[in-house]
């Protein structure tokens, strides 16, 4: 019981250390080191979330819809395509449905494309940003951090601790090197983004096709009650 104790207590001296080392390390890197933290923040939400959506929608069970759905256009089945559409939640069922619901002409299948594009290519927009924003920030916090060694060193008076020195040259390259780190975070995963969406644009041209092939490239095919 004793030696529980112990443990548990040192575990959290290590918890209470590391959350202390955190905010020294925050204070050492100067006030860029907050909208580094704040964008990180975001930079990993958004990566969690498209992962989760690519996930889902390019799972085992999803593929396995996608390649009967492009059969039965093929096919020109029409109530299995229905059948597989019944409860259309992914991309390719909401443009499934619109090729057969309004015919797969060329007009309703880039409309309809270009829709669902806002749903392939979300938050790109953000991770790039994030890539490219990232870097200057660190950039910023080297040149304050330059600049309040300068301060020092161009002073009127003299230099005591040498420390006061090195303070705005540690602030420099703890934020130099945080904002590298926070762009390759965001970079990897907007390169694997972008290539699942390439990916879904290809699957969405091979939808319209087969549905063409199969059920016509007209609208007349396609009939309302």
């Amino acid at each position: 019981m004793y030696r529980t104790r112990c443990t548990a207590a040192a575990a959290r001296m290590r918890g209470m250390q590391g959350l202390w080392d955190f905010f020294t390390l925050m204070e050492r890197g100067g006030f860029v080191m907050w909208p580094l933290l704040a964008i990180s923040v975001v930079g990993l939400a958004v990566s969690l979330e498209r992962s989760w959506f690519w996930f889902n929608l390019h799972s085992g069970r999803e593929s396995l819809r996608y390649r009967q759905l492009l059969a039965a256009f093929r096919n020109g089945d029409r109530s299995k395509a229905e059948s597989l559409l019944r409860n259309p939640g992914s991309v390719y069922d909401q443009l499934g449905r619109r090729m057969l619901e309004d015919g797969p002409d060329d007009a309703t299948a880039l409309e309809q494309i270009e829709d669902l594009r806002n749903q392939t290519e979300r938050f790109s927009s953000v991770l790039s940003t994030i890539v490219t924003a990232s870097p200057m920030l660190g950039i910023l916090g080297t040149v304050t951090g330059i600049i309040h060694s300068f301060e020092l060193l161009g002073g009127n008076q003299s230099i005591i601790d040498p420390n006061d020195v090195s303070g705005g040259i540690a602030e420099a390259l703890i934020t130099t090197a945080a904002g590298l780190i926070i762009a390759l975070g965001a970079l990897f995963p907007l390169m694997i983004f972008r290539s699942q969406a390439d990916r879904s644009l290809g699957r969405f041209e091979a939808i319209v096709t087969a549905a063409k092939q199969g059920l016509g490239p007209t609208r007349n095919w396609s009939v309302r009650k």
